[in-house]
């Protein structure tokens, strides 16, 4: 499976963003909703942003954030993509890809192939899609929870932006994510960490070996 490109979301420290760039992921995420363990401020996310080495894109995890809130992140975190996690609509995603000049990514939750029909709308306006499992109703947090889906939902489709697949991604069941969906692309938060917020290096190295192949 080389070529696959794996974005670990959630980083909170230098060790983080080694095990990241050790590892070969292509993505650093930076999570900004505060309610998440894995939650950064601006000035912590931009003293880490400016460890990860060139050709890994730094992303930034936002839920509903209003344009105050946006500003501060872009203005004070060297990025490459705003990650919308929340219930933004296009036309959010539309005027934000607009007043920040940034590819914007948007996750869409998936319960069942109800929830497909959403990946065709946000395609018209994102640069790209990450498909997560949705969370519960009284779920705490939009995505990080641990949760799969029906990956066959997924098999055959094309979508005209670049995915990612996400939702309860572990070193154990990535490749056959990879292989029952056809992803290109996948994201990790807690298949990856020893407690919630907590990243393990090794289980990085794992994750990333596994999606690619290795």
């Amino acid at each position: 499976m080389a070529g696959i490109n794996v974005k670990i979301c959630g980083l909170r420290n230098h060790a983080d963003i080694k095990a990241v760039a050790d590892a070969g992921a292509g993505y650093a995420g930076f999570n900004f909703f505060a309610k998440s363990p894995r939650s950064v401020s601006v000035d912590e996310a931009r003293a880490l942003a400016l460890q990860v080495p060139a050709g890994i894109a730094k992303v930034s995890l936002t839920v509903n954030a209003d344009n105050a809130a946006l500003d501060a992140i872009v203005n004070g975190v060297p990025l490459d993509v705003i990650q919308l996690h929340g219930g933004e609509t296009p036309e959010r995603v539309t005027e934000i890809r607009a007043r920040y000049g940034l590819p914007v990514m948007k996750v869409i939750g998936v319960a069942d192939e109800s929830d497909l029909a959403a990946i065709d709308v946000f395609s018209e306006v994102a640069d790209m899609l990450l498909i997560d499992a949705k969370a519960p109703k009284d779920a705490v947090l939009p995505g990080g929870n641990g949760l799969t889906f029906d990956w066959r939902l997924l098999a055959g489709r094309y979508w005209t932006k670049p995915w990612m697949l996400a939702g309860g991604l572990t070193a154990d069941n990535v490749a056959e994510a990879i292989a029952r969906t056809g992803a290109r692309q996948v994201d990790v938060a807690s298949g990856v960490e020893t407690a919630p917020g907590q990243k393990n290096s090794e289980m990085i190295a794992a994750f990333v070996s596994a999606a690619q192949g290795e």
